[in-house]
C-alpha cells in the first residue's frame, strides 16, 4: 500500500505543514486507522477513498492525529489532493465528504490549490482566567471558533509578541476543546502577509502546529473586518512555517496554497 508525506502551505520541501497521505479502496476499521497515523506520527494523516459517481462528493476523506481524529484539517486535505492530482487519480476539482460536510479543493493553472471550507462562526467571549498566564501574552480579543474546530481565538499586541510565545502547552489545553490560534496584524505590509498567528492543540497530541488551514477559517472573517478586505495572505509563524492566502465569501471561506511531495514509499502492515 502507497504511502506519501506531503508538506502543504509551502512550495518547497521540509517547509510548512507535513502529512501522511493514504488512497484506499473503502476505510478500514478505526483502529487502524489511527495506528497508522500514530506510526506516521505528523499533526495529521488523511485517508481517502473513491466513491460511485453520480453522488454530492467524489471521495471520502478522514483526518487522524497521533492520538485521535478530528473533524476538520486543511493542510492534510490539501495535501490527499495534491496527491489525487500528481498521480492522475482525479482530475479538476474534487469533492470531499468529510465529517465537516463536502469540501472542494481546485486546482490552480500556478499548481496552486483552493480549499472551499465552512467560515468559522465567531463568537466574543471574555478571555478565561488564566489563559493569559499560560499562553505568556495578554489578549487583548478572544474569540470561540465553533463547533468543527472548538479553539479559541486570541489576539495579542503585535507580531513580535506571537513569535515570541513561548506557552505552558499542559496549562493551555484546559482553555478549549482542540488548542489555541494567536494572532496579530503584520507589522508592515511589505513582509508580504497581513497577519501572522501561531497555533497549539495540546488537547489532540500537537503542542504547535506548524500550518493550520482550518485555524485560517476564523483568522479570514477576524482579520478581513479588520483590515477591511476580503482576500488576505496570513502567515503562520511556526519553525517550519507557511503561507495561506483567504478569500472570505461569507459562510465560506477559501483557502490557496501550494504542496509538495516529499516522501512516496510502501507501507507493510
Amino acid at each position: 500500500m502507497r504511502i506519501r508525506i506531503v508538506d502543504a502551505f509551502t512550495d518547497r520541501p521540509f517547509a510548512g505543514n507535513p502529512a501522511g497521505v493514504l488512497l484506499l479502496d473503502s476505510f478500514p476499521d478505526d483502529a487502524w486507522l489511527q495506528n497508522v497515523a500514530v506510526e506516521v506520527n505528523h499533526a495529521e494523516t488523511a485517508f481517502t477513498h473513491p466513491l460511485p459517481a453520480g453522488g454530492e462528493a467524489d471521495w471520502a476523506l478522514r483526518w487522524f492525529t497521533p492520538t485521535t481524529e478530528v473533524a476538520l484539517c486543511g493542510h492534510a486535505t490539501l495535501a490527499a489532493a495534491h496527491v489525487l492530482h500528481t498521480t492522475g487519480a482525479h482530475r479538476g476539482p474534487v469533492r470531499f465528504t468529510t465529517r465537516s460536510g463536502v469540501l472542494v479543493a481546485t486546482p490552480g493553472d500556478d499548481g496552486s490549490i483552493t480549499l472551499d471550507f465552512p467560515t468559522a462562526p465567531l463568537t466574543p467571549v471574555a478571555a478565561p482566567n488564566g489563559v493569559a498566564e499560560a499562553l505568556g501574552a495578554e489578549p487583548l480579543a478572544t474569540f470561540d471558533t465553533g463547533p468543527n474546530t472548538g479553539d479559541l481565538l486570541i489576539e495579542v499586541a503585535d507580531e513580535r509578541t506571537v513569535l515570541g510565545l513561548t506557552p505552558d502547552h499542559k496549562a493551555l489545553a484546559r482553555y478549549s476543546k482542540r488548542g489555541i490560534i494567536t494572532t496579530a496584524r503584520a507589522e508592515g505590509p511589505s513582509r508580504g502577509y497581513d497577519f501572522v498567528s501561531r497555533c497549539f492543540f495540546p488537547n489532540v497530541g500537537i503542542d504547535e502546529d506548524p500550518v493550520t488551514g482550518s485555524a485560517h477559517t476564523a483568522l479570514a472573517p477576524f482579520w478581513s473586518e479588520r483590515l477591511g478586505r476580503t482576500t488576505l495572505t496570513g502567515l503562520q509563524a511556526s519553525p517550519r512555517s507557511g503561507l495561506v492566502r483567504t478569500e472570505l465569501r461569507g459562510e465560506r471561506t477559501l483557502l490557496t496554497g501550494h504542496a509538495v511531495t516529499v516522501v512516496d514509499g510502501e507501507l507493510l502492515a
